[in-house]
Formats: structure tokens, sequence, C-alpha cells
């Protein structure tokens, strides 16, 4: 199964959907959940691919840590791309520039210990939990390092059908959201 969220859950004839962002790239989603409410459908999504994370390591000999950025610009990562999904090739994986993330398309490698990086998203926030990730691939493109990765948590997306029937993501942060948003997960993790 392509889908990390749910590595047990056999391929089904899920309803999917697409969504798009602002360069015009679609991301293909499950529909985990939806709920009507005020004459609104709201959705909790999940991608049907692989979400996939690109780190570099910036790696100052001078400096006691070794830095790790993750790409997000889209010049860098079209720049990496080509090596991206070739070293990803080799674990029988293929890489695509999807919309809201880079995905892959293929079946995971099992998970070992020793492949996990933990990364705390925000010291200074002690509300957000570190989230962990499990390295697909590494590779070298002008003498700087880049790994490869999968989050072991879900990537969700929420979203809603406006007027005019077009689907659109919702922030989790809009107002009045929270109740939404909190049944649409309450099913997610109740079905677990």
């Amino acid at each position: 199964m392509s889908s990390h969220f749910s590595r047990d859950k056999e391929p089904s004839s899920e309803e999917t959907v697409e969504i798009f962002d602002e360069k015009g790239r679609s991301l293909n989603c499950y529909i985990e959940h939806s709920l009507e409410t005020d004459g609104i459908t709201y959705l909790l999504l999940m991608p049907v691919d692989i979400p996939i994370v690109i780190i570099s390591w910036d790696d100052d000999s001078d400096a006691e840590e070794v830095e790790a950025v993750m790409l997000e610009d889209d010049q860098e990562i079209e720049e990496i791309f080509a090596n991206a999904k070739a070293v990803l090739a080799e674990q029988n994986l293929s890489l695509k520039h999807t919309g809201y993330s880079l995905t892959a398309i293929g079946e995971l490698p099992p998970i070992e210990e020793e492949q996990l990086l933990t990364l705390n998203l925000d010291e200074e926030d002690s509300d957000l939990e570190a989230e962990e990730l499990q390295l697909l691939a590494s590779f070298y493109y002008c003498q700087k390092k880049y790994s490869i990765y999968t989050p072991l948590t879900p990537l969700l997306f929420f979203a809603r059908y406006n007027r005019n029937q077009e689907l659109e993501l919702v922030s989790p942060d809009e107002e009045n959201f929270q109740p939404i948003l909190e049944e649409l997960l309450f099913e997610e993790f109740d079905e677990r």
C-alpha cells in the first residue's frame, strides 16, 4: 500500500479527491471522514501516495552541531529533484512533485530504529510534539548532503465544499472550526 498512514490497510475503492496548491499542482487524497454541519460538508483528507520530506545537512566543520534544514524552496527542490528521484528509484519508489508535498509511489521498507530521525519542530513552543521521520535514502549534490524521509505521523488536510461546490482547504485555526476539527479527528482515531 502506498499510503504511509495506513500501512496495514488494503487498497480499496475509497473515494478520492484532488486538492490544488497555489501553483496549480494537484495532490490526490483519500476522504478519510466527512461531516456535514449547517449545510457545509467538511472533509478530513490524507494523501493517497507517501508524503516525502527532503532535508539538507549544513556541515559547518567549525560548528559543534550539524544543522538540518527541511527543503521548502521550489527552486532548490527542482535543482536536486532528478537526483532524489534516482536514489528513490533504487528503493523501488517513484518520486512525484505534487501539490503541498512531494510524494512517492511504491512500497516502503520496514521501519528500523536506526533509520528514524526525531525533529523538534519548535523548542520555544512546548505544545508542538517532536516529529519522527523514516530515512529512505541519502545523496550528495554540489558537495552538500541531502536525505529523503517520510513522516511516521499522517499528513492530514482539512477541506470543505464552498457554495460553488468547489473544494477548498480549511485552516485548523479558522474561527468556529475547532469543534468540527475535533469531531473529524475523533472519528479518525476512534476507528483505529
